[in-house]
């Protein structure tokens, strides 16, 4: 009769295959979760310029120049009118308007910056701006 059943050295076998692999996987996931928040982060930002973006487009032809800021105000046309203190804290913005060749046409920049560890990361939009023709009657 003989007995079934795993040797001593298969088993430490395994053990040492698993001991290998498991902090490789374990290392993959937090990298994974790392990667997922950083494309968070950037999509936030992405919003957000387009939020500055917007800005200028209801206002009136932009003036040539550099503005900077926070996110601490609402958007522009929120309807909700509790304050967030903490809506978007980490991001800072700069908007760049310049001259084109064209009298008629701006060329607007929205930079939306955030520290990330030592460093700082950052999202970068262009845009055009038309002056609008004055209305006849």
């Amino acid at each position: 009769m003989t007995e079934r059943g795993f040797t001593l050295l298969e088993v430490m076998l395994a053990l040492a295959i698993l001991g290998l692999a498991l902090p490789v996987l374990l290392g993959l996931r937090n990298r994974d979760i790392e990667l997922f928040e950083h494309a968070r982060t950037v999509t936030t930002a992405t919003f957000l310029a387009q939020e500055k973006l917007f800005e200028i487009e209801i206002m009136p032809f932009p003036p040539i120049g550099e503005q900077t800021g926070d996110f601490q105000n609402p958007p522009p046309g929120s309807q909700i009118q509790v304050e967030d203190k903490d809506r978007a804290s980490r991001f800072r913005w700069a908007r760049m308007v310049s001259a084109t060749p064209l009298e008629v046409v701006r060329e607007v920049r929205v930079r939306v910056s955030w520290a990330r560890g030592e460093t700082e990361e950052k999202v970068e939009v262009t845009s055009y701006v038309f002056l609008e023709p004055p209305q006849e009657l």
